[in-house]
């Protein structure tokens, strides 16, 4: 890798992160030596880039600093194709359409040489056999809505076994996978983080009620929790 080019991934990767990244992480991702990260780094900051901490503690970019546009790499591209391609399979028809538009955005600005990494990219992928199946009475894109909108959701949900019950839920996140959608949300009657499968659900109303959170604070919490839970499990 050229050094031009190492400087500009090093932005990449601290642009990327909201906690310090250490020089060993930097180096091990570059593939160079940690002396190398510390100079290059070294050399970035007497360029005026708001680089902030130092050796042995990580470091951080400031989060007002940006840089011009510049065009995507084959890897971005491929990148990108790959969850679009994944997205348009297994997304809701709102989002399979939103990613089948990225990719149509992204072939209208590219240049001539990248093309093919849009129209024929070395990455796919894999078809899935049991496609979700929606719901009629529930449309996805409410749930992504309220999570945006930082509201409530009025729940009435069938369990495993057939009971239902009435939850009111303050939303986290609508996770996808290749058969199933899962709402993840702090319950008011469990008074804890639950996972909701959407074909399970039966009636879902977005309520005026705010959660009363700061934005990002219920996120936060929701790591923290899924935190605690991997290491209770790591050290069962």
């Amino acid at each position: 890798m050229r050094r031009a080019d190492r400087l500009f991934q090093i932005i990449q990767i601290l642009r990327r992160s909201k906690r310090p990244v250490t020089a060993a992480s930097l180096a091990e991702e570059l593939e160079v030596s940690t002396r190398t990260v510390y100079r290059d780094v070294a050399d970035l900051i007497g360029q005026r880039v708001p680089i902030v901490g130092e050796a042995g503690l990580g470091y951080l970019l400031d989060g007002g600093y940006d840089m011009p546009p510049l065009m995507l790499t084959p890897d971005e591209i491929e990148a990108v194709a790959l969850g679009a391609q994944w997205v348009a399979g297994r997304g809701d028809k709102a989002l399979a359409n939103a990613a089948r538009d990225v990719m149509a955005k992204i072939a209208a600005v590219a240049p001539a040489h990248l093309r093919p990494f849009i129209d024929e990219p070395s990455v796919g992928a894999k078809p899935s056999v049991d496609p979700v199946v929606e719901a009629a009475e529930i449309d996805p894109s409410r749930f992504r809505a309220a999570i945006r909108d930082g509201r409530k959701l009025r729940l009435r949900y069938s369990s495993e076994t057939g009971d239902e019950t009435a939850r009111t839920v303050w939303p986290v996140i609508l996770g996808y996978s290749d058969t199933t959608r899962m709402l993840v949300a702090w319950c008011e009657l469990r008074q804890a983080f639950r996972h909701f499968r959407l074909d399970r659900v039966i009636e879902a109303e977005t309520l005026a009620a705010s959660i009363g959170l700061r934005k990002g604070e219920l996120r936060r919490r929701w790591e923290r929790w899924r935190e605690m839970e991997r290491a209770k499990r790591a050290s069962a």
